[in-house]
């Protein structure tokens, strides 16, 4: 019967991977001998050592690696709060907005101000966007149908910490890798939260929130798309079908 690999061991190589190590490079970074195989295979344990190591040089989290936390990182800050503003001439903040494209890249910038300088921005002189930081993003794919179409953009305001967030709204995501747009729901634990498309054939998301870099609440969208959607058109239909009913009854009471 082949050995069940421990926990610990299929993280250690997580670890590794998303590093891009060998096995060879990543044990001389961690100074654990020759190579890393046999921790990988299960054959040895992993030292408290090499636990210290993955902590002072990737702030990996020791629970994370045995399984008993969501948090693969330790922050040194739990703030989701934008890390870069940009102002305009009249030293107004703008409204920088990130498309589709710059998406891949956004979450890699979050302190380069260069970057930032190359992306669209603009103001809008209405009250709901006098206070806080806000930013547009562009939406990708179906998950969160009827709400939000492909291509639209969505308006958020930042959000100082995932403990502030407000339940059950529409929020942007940002992590190391990702940018996602989803309903943020908190979960008994404080570690984690759930994200949830509106479009019921994708799957619930658990998201640890120590990988949260940036959180920003949906309040309003850019929309391009003007059709009148066949429900909306019955209901139309509808409506002037009750309306036209009731100008009869009415000629018919004046009439008797």
């Amino acid at each position: 019967m082949a050995q069940e690999i421990p926990t610990e061991a299929k993280r250690f190589k997580q670890v590794r991977e998303d590093l891009g190590k060998t096995q060879s490079e990543f044990a001389d970074l961690l100074n654990a001998g020759s190579t890393t195989a046999d921790i990988e295979r299960g054959k040895k344990k992993i030292t408290g050592k090499i636990v210290t190591e993955l902590l002072r040089q990737f702030n990996v989290n020791p629970l994370w690696l045995y399984g008993n936390s969501y948090n693969k990182y330790l922050e040194t800050s739990t703030s989701t709060a934008p890390k870069i503003i940009t102002m305009d001439t009249n030293d107004r903040e703008n409204m920088v907005m990130v498309p589709i494209k710059a998406s891949a890249g956004y979450a890699s910038n979050v302190l380069d101000t260069d970057w930032y300088n190359e992306l669209p921005a603009f103001h809008i002189p209405l009250p709901q966007y006098r206070e806080g930081s806000y930013r547009a993003f562009q939406v990708q794919g179906d998950s969160m149908l009827p709400v939000l179409q492909p291509h639209e953009w969505v308006m958020g305001k930042a959000v100082e910490s995932v403990r502030t967030a407000n339940d059950n709204r529409i929020h942007v995501v940002v992590t190391a890798d990702s940018v996602l747009v989803k309903k943020l729901r908190k979960s008994e634990s404080p570690e984690a939260v759930n994200l949830i498309s509106l479009n019921r054939e994708y799957p619930v998301i658990e998201q640890a929130v120590g990988e949260i870099k940036e959180l920003w609440e949906v309040n309003s969208k850019l929309s391009f798309d003007l059709d009148v959607h066949e429900g909306e058109e019955a209901m139309i239909s509808l409506k002037q079908g009750l309306d036209s009913l009731r100008e009869e009854i009415k000629s018919i009471k004046k009439g008797s």
